[in-house]
C-alpha cells in the first residue's frame, strides 16, 4: 500500500486525504509504544524494500543507481548495524538524501502510522485507522493554525506550523483564521519551522489572496497527464486582497510551506522576510516499510505558471534577508511603513500606526542614552517623580512601587515596563509629558527643579 503525495487527490476533485502530504523534514511523533529492537534480518529486509520502492517510483531515474549503491554499501559496511529503529532511520535518511540531493527522500520510524496503513487494504482516504490518527493530530494542533495575535497597529499575525488537512474540519478552522486576518490593517503569516503538509491546505490559504480559478501550479509525473491546481471559487471568509502581506521564512521551511511562500513571491502578493528555505519541491508519497517505518519517496515535480520552474534544490529566496529571529520585527516595521504611506486613512488609525512604529523601531535599533543623561532626567515633575536607580530611570507610582522606563528614542521618549506599551513618558530638562495610546494628546507637567533627589533615587 502506498499513499500519494500532496498534489494528487485534491487536484482531481476527489476526497482530499490527510496522507496526501508533502513534508520536507521528518517529524518525530510521540508514541506510547516502546521502540522495537531491530534484528539484522529486519534491517536487511527494510533496505531491500526501500531499494525496491525507490527503483519503481523515484521521480528521477538517473539518480536511482546512486541511491541503490549508497544504501547497499551502507548495509554491507555495517553503517546500519543498530538495534535502535530511530537511529537506523536517521542513517538511512542521510544516505537517501546524500545520494539524491532530495529532501523529500527519507525514512521515519512511525509505528502508529505503519500499523494504521496495514489496518485496511483501502486507499488512504478510506482508511479509518489513518483517518482517526490524522484527525486527532490535526485537532490538537488546530490544523496547524497554532497562534493568532493582534500586534500593535492592528497588524494581524498568524503562525502556521504545518499544512494539515482533514475533510469537513480543516476548512472551518481556516475560515475562522481568515476572518481574523481580514479585519487587520496588515497581515503577517509566520511559516518559520513549517516543514510542509497538504497541498489542499496550501491551496485553500492561497485562494484567499488571489482571484478565483487562477492556475497556481501544475504537477508532473512520468507517464501521466499533467495535473493543474487552481484557486478556489467558494471561500466562506471571502478574499483578502487589499492588505499589505508579509510572510516569515527560514531554512526549516520546506515543501508545501515553500509552495505558499513561492506563490506569494511569484504572484507578487506580498514580501518574504527571513532566510532562504529548504529547497524541497518534489511531490512525495508515503509507503510502509516493515517492521514499523514510513518511507517518503519523491514521485513527481511541480511547475509554477510564472517561473515555469520550482524551488527544488535552491529554496525560496527572501525579498528581505534578515536573521529569522528578527524577521517578525522587520515585518512589523515594513507593514507600519507601508501603512504610513497610505493616503486618506482615518487620523486615529494613522496615530495608532505611528505609536506602534516608534516601539518597533526601538527594538530594531535600540536607542543609546548615557548614564549621565538618564540621571539628569531624574527629578520631580508636578506630582510625578522620576528616580534614578540601578542604572535605569523609574517612575515612582502612587502605590509606592517603581515602574522602569524603557527608552524608545534618544530624545527622551520612554515606554513603561508592565504597561504593554499603552502608556508612555517623554522627559526633557524642563518638563514631562505622559500619554496613553488612546488619548488624543499628552499631559504636560513642568519640572519642579533639578537636584534634591530623595534617598530612593540615589
Amino acid at each position: 500500500m502506498r499513499f500519494t503525495g500532496f498534489a494528487l487527490a485534491p487536484l482531481m476533485g476527489l476526497v482530499i486525504c490527510p496522507a496526501a502530504a508533502q513534508r520536507a523534514v521528518p517529524v518525530t511523533v510521540a508514541s506510547a509504544e516502546a521502540p522495537i529492537a531491530l534484528t539484522a534480518a529486519q534491517r536487511t529486509a527494510a533496505i531491500a524494500d526501500v531499494v525496491r520502492r525507490v527503483t519503481v517510483r523515484y521521480v528521477f531515474p538517473d539518480r536511482m543507481a546512486a541511491i541503490t549503491t549508497r544504501l547497499q554499501a551502507g548495509l554491507a559496511s555495517g553503517r546500519y548495524d543498530t538495534e535502535n529503529p530511530t537511529i537506523f532511520a536517521d542513517r538511512v535518511t542521510e544516505d537517501l538524501r546524500g545520494a539524491s540531493n532530495d529532501r523529500h527522500m527519507y525514512l521515519r520510524y512511525a509505528p502508529a502510522e505503519y500499523a494504521a496503513t496495514l489496518a485496511s487494504k483501502a486507499e488512504a482516504k478510506d482508511n479509518a485507522a489513518l483517518d482517526a490518527l490524522w484527525s486527532r493530530r490535526a485537532r490538537r494542533a488546530n490544523h496547524g493554525l497554532e497562534e493568532m495575535r493582534i500586534l500593535p497597529g492592528n497588524i494581524r499575525y498568524l503562525r502556521i506550523t504545518g499544512f494539515q488537512w482533514i475533510d469537513d474540519q480543516t476548512g472551518t478552522a481556516y475560515d475562522a483564521a481568515m476572518r481574523f486576518l481580514r479585519d487587520g490593517d496588515a497581515i503577517i503569516i509566520d511559516l518559520r519551522g513549517n516543514g510542509g503538509g497538504s497541498h489542499a491546505a496550501v491551496r485553500y490559504l492561497l485562494s484567499h489572496f488571489m482571484d478565483p480559478d487562477t492556475l497556481d501550479i501544475t504537477f508532473l509525473e512520468a507517464g501521466k497527464a499533467p495535473i493543474q491546481s487552481r484557486t478556489l471559487d467558494n471561500l466562506p471568509a471571502g478574499r483578502i486582497k487589499d492588505k499589505p502581506l508579509y510572510v516569515l521564512i527560514d531554512k526549516q521551511v520546506g515543501s508545501g510551506a515553500e509552495a505558499f511562500a513561492y506563490d506569494v513571491q511569484q504572484f507578487h502578493l506580498g514580501k518574504l522576510i527571513g532566510t532562504t528555505t529548504a529547497g524541497a519541491a518534489n511531490n512525495n508519497e508515503f509507503s510502509p516499510v516493515a517492521p514499523g517505518f514510513m518511507l517518503s519517496c519523491s514521485y513527481g515535480r511541480p511547475v509554477h505558471p510564472v517561473s515555469q520552474s520550482n524551488w527544488e534544490g535552491v529554496g525560496v529566496v527572501p525579498d528581505i534577508a534578515v536573521d529569522p529571529d528578527r524577521a517578525l520585527d522587520v515585518a512589523q516595521s515594513q507593514a507600519l511603513e507601508a501603512l504610513a504611506g497610505r493616503t486618506g486613512p482615518d487620523p486615529a488609525d494613522r496615530a495608532d500606526w505611528a505609536w506602534a512604529r516608534s516601539a518597533i523601531e526601538a527594538r530594531l535599533q535600540p536607542p543609546t542614552l548615557s548614564a549621565a543623561r538618564l540621571r539628569a532626567l531624574a527629578g520631580q515633575y508636578g506630582t510625578q517623580r522620576i528616580v534614578w536607580r540601578a542604572g535605569s530611570l523609574y517612575q515612582l507610582r502612587r502605590n509606592g512601587q517603581f515602574a522602569r522606563l524603557l527608552p524608545l528614542t534618544a530624545d527622551g521618549l520612554f515606554t513603561v515596563e508592565g504597561f504593554d506599551d499603552h502608556f508612555r513618558i517623554r522627559l526633557s530638562d524642563d518638563a514631562m509629558e505622559t500619554q496613553w495610546n488612546d488619548e488624543p494628546s499628552a499631559t504636560r507637567r513642568l519640572r519642579s527643579g533639578k537636584g534634591g533627589m530623595s534617598r530612593a533615587s540615589e
